[in-house]
This record gives C-alpha cells, structure tokens and sequence, in this order.
C-alpha cells in the first residue's frame, strides 16, 4: 500500500469513525500531504508503508527543517508533527506498521500569542456602525445582531452562524442559547436584552422564519459563510480606522478581557467561553496585566 492511500484511508476514519471535526480532518490532511510530498523527493519516490517503517529520526527532522526555512511557526510544526503523530498510531493499530522514529522527535512549543482584545470604546464602536457597511436594511440588521451576539455572549464565529431561528425563537423565554462548540460539546450561553433586541430586529427582517432555517445567512438565503463576516469587519475596521486585529474572533476575546476587567472569575468565564482547560482562559489574565501595566506608566508620576 501507499503511503498516500493510508493517508486517505487514514483521514476516512477520522471523519466516520472518530467524529473528528471538519477542521481537524483539513488541517492533517493538510499537514500529511506536506509531510509525504517531501519523502517523495527525500527518497527519490512515492513512498509506501514498508518505507514509512524504515524511516530515521533525521528523516523527520529533515522535513521539520524544511517547515521552519519556510517560515512555519514553531507551534505550527508542532502541530504538523502531531498529526503524523496520530498518523502513525493508526497504521500500527490498522497495519501494524511501527514507525519509531516519530517517537524519537520532538519540537519546542512556542508561547501561545495572548489573545488581542478590543478596547470597550472600540468594541462599542463596532457594535454602533457595522451596519454601515452594507446598504440593505436586512443586511445592516443581520450584521448588528450577529456581531452583538459575538461581543455580548463571546461566542465562537462557528458557534454563532451554526444557530437557526428556532434558537431565536427559543431565546424570548429562556434568555440564553445553547450552542455547539469544539469537540461538539454543547453550552448554554446567557444573552444579554440588548443583544436580544439585536436578534430581534434581524428576524423580523429574516427571509425565511421556518424554525430550521439557518438564522444568520447571506444575501441568497443560504447559511452566513464565516469569511463573508469576516470581511464585513474588515470593510469597516478599515473605514473606521481600527486595528488589523479588529476580527470577529477579537470579539470573543474582548468579551473575556472586559469581563475580567470588570471583575468575573475566571472558571465563569471558563464556563461562558467553553474551554475545556482552565489554563486556556487564564491567558487573559496576561492580557489584563498588560493592560494595566500601560495605564500605570502612563499615568504614574514617575512613569
């Protein structure tokens, strides 16, 4: 067998077998298909399982080498050597083909980037004027309720555009939605009234209120692309003169930074935001020390 053949076969069983999410399943076979189109010009042809066994610690360096001269990040390697991690265990549980190389590699895993927030008078920015981006009323509405709802409930630009009207609808008695996030695990989000009334007006200008409709979608009826919101953000980040790092995604972060700030507790913004470790939400509070590590300089008589 090929080695692109159980790369296939290998990405078939992620998806039908281990429910793994869509992303997951681009992302290695993204990374796979990098890895065996550099063995086949290391050992001058396509490579097959016999010499995936046979391969060398130096052989998998060498194609992490070949990643970091092409200017991958540090934990973008360490991503990619994961995912022939797991590429391996399963030809050894399928196959039974033993790949100990991969077990003498390692990469240094960079520092995460801290999460890069909005100010609350930019966010409130946002929330103000993105409707100005579009000239349709329908348009200026959906856009208003989609992006409260990102920086009101510091949802996921996923977690927010795979919501249907039945969930608005639900939302007038129970005040919360409850959303599908990472690793399809469910939540239950407050939402604030005046993200509510957001929704609101957005469905009454929705084009199509049958309860499994999609309740944010885009100018031919069919479900918001998430790259059509982002650049709706972009357009007017742009106009306005906000930052690059003015996204949807910054958004959610700037929902957690304005909670911390305002005093919550990090295991309830754990809860809100859906992560599954708690380390995870405790880079805000890197975030936070940054912040008020500028207003003292700033402001401090001898700053």
């Amino acid at each position: 067998m090929t080695a692109e053949a159980a790369r296939i076969g290998f990405l078939s069983w992620l998806q039908q077998e281990r429910h793994a999410a869509a992303n997951t399943v681009e992302a290695y076979g993204h990374a796979l298909a990098g890895f065996l189109g550099f063995l086949t010009g290391h050992l001058g042809g396509e490579a097959n399982l016999v010499e995936l066994a046979g391969l060398r610690a130096a052989d998998i360096r060498a194609w992490l080498a070949t990643l970091a001269n092409d200017g991958l990040a540090t934990s973008s390697r360490a991503q990619h050597l994961s995912a022939l991690r797991s590429f391996v265990r399963y030809l050894t549980r399928r196959f039974g083909v033993e790949v100990t190389a991969v077990r003498l590699v390692s990469t240094a895993r960079g520092r995460p980037a801290l999460p890069r927030a909005l100010s609350i008078p930019q966010a409130r920015d946002v929330l103000a004027h993105v409707g100005e981006v579009s000239d349709a009323p329908a348009m200026q509405a959906r856009d208003i309720g989609l992006f409260s709802l990102l920086y009101g409930s510091g949802l996921r630009i996923g977690e927010a555009l795979g919501l249907n009207v039945a969930d608005a609808v639900a939302l007038r008695a129970s005040l919360s939605v409850t959303v599908t996030g990472k690793g399809a695990k469910t939540r239950i989000v407050p939402v604030l009234a005046v993200v509510r009334a957001a929704i609101e007006d957005w469905l009454s200008l929705h084009p199509d209120r049958s309860p499994d409709s999609p309740l944010f979608v885009g100018a031919r009826g069919k479900r918001l692309d998430p790259a059509m919101a982002q650049r709706v953000l972009r357009t007017y980040r742009q106009r306005a003169g906000l930052p690059e790092h003015a996204t949807p995604h910054a958004l959610r972060h700037s929902f957690a930074t304005h909670l911390l700030a305002g005093g919550s507790d990090l295991r309830s913004i754990q809860d809100l935001l859906g992560h599954a470790s708690l380390s995870t939400t405790q880079r805000y509070i890197a975030v936070d020390n940054t912040a008020l590590l500028a207003v003292w300089h700033k402001t401090h008589p001898r700053g």
